[in-house]
């Protein structure tokens, strides 16, 4: 059997089926979503068990036991490592209605963690960048000279910062010189979520030209 063939085809029956919804719902699509999470799940499952509970907590613990490495004759000397595993079994609570409090534990930490690590990455990786970036001389000099188009790009930076933060300035009524900034704001809110949404479409154009693409060329041999 030529599986590379039967994949091919699988693949492109699965993208007519999730096409199909923009004529309206039906069981095709249905089917095809529901495979899609399906084996999406099956494969984060797997993926969770190889890449982080067996290297990080079975194989350590496992290797105590068979190397001698306990305390006490029973605790091992990754002792540590049953606390996450507990954690991890009381996601499973929220299926007993008796005691599916305990999974709050299991959030309430994640959470935590999980906040604390991203507000960081998030201060590093774009707010100071940016913060930084603000801070531009407002005549740029290139070769002992100023530079007309980087002088133009630093002021427009400076007046989009300064009429941004202006329009989420609610102390005072939006009148005269503030109503003035707030509005010039607007438009640099505009223009940035224009710019954000118009990559997003450019984003989902080209998911979509590589779906008929794998159509027409791999399936159909329509095009090279």
């Amino acid at each position: 059997m030529n599986w590379t063939l039967l994949g091919i085809w699988i693949g492109a029956l699965l993208t007519l089926c999730i096409y199909s919804f923009l004529y309206k719902d039906n069981p095709f699509y249905k089917f095809a979503e529901h495979v899609y999470v399906g084996i999406s799940a099956g494969y984060l499952l797997a993926q969770d068990y190889w890449v982080q509970l067996r290297p990080n907590l079975f194989l350590p613990l496992w290797n105590d036991y068979a190397q001698g490495q306990v305390h006490f004759g029973f605790i091992p000397a990754h002792w540590y490592l049953f606390i996450p595993g507990i954690l991890g079994l009381l996601v499973f609570t929220i299926f007993i209605p008796k005691v599916s409090w305990m999974f709050r534990y299991t959030l309430a930490f994640t959470v935590g963690v999980f906040s604390g690590l991203a507000i960081t990455a998030e201060l590093s990786a774009r707010v100071l960048p940016q913060i930084g970036g603000t801070l531009r001389p407002l005549l740029e000099l290139q070769n002992g000279h100023v530079s007309p188009w980087e002088t133009f790009c630093n002021l427009f930076l400076v007046v989009g910062v300064l009429a941004t933060l202006i329009y989420f300035f609610f102390s005072k009524e939006h009148k005269g010189f503030i109503g003035a900034g707030a509005k010039l704001g607007v438009w640099y809110l505009m223009v940035a979520f224009g710019a954000a949404f118009g990559y997003t479409v450019m984003a989902r154009i080209s998911l979509l030209i590589g779906r008929m693409q794998f159509l027409l060329g791999d399936w159909l041999h329509l095009m090279r």
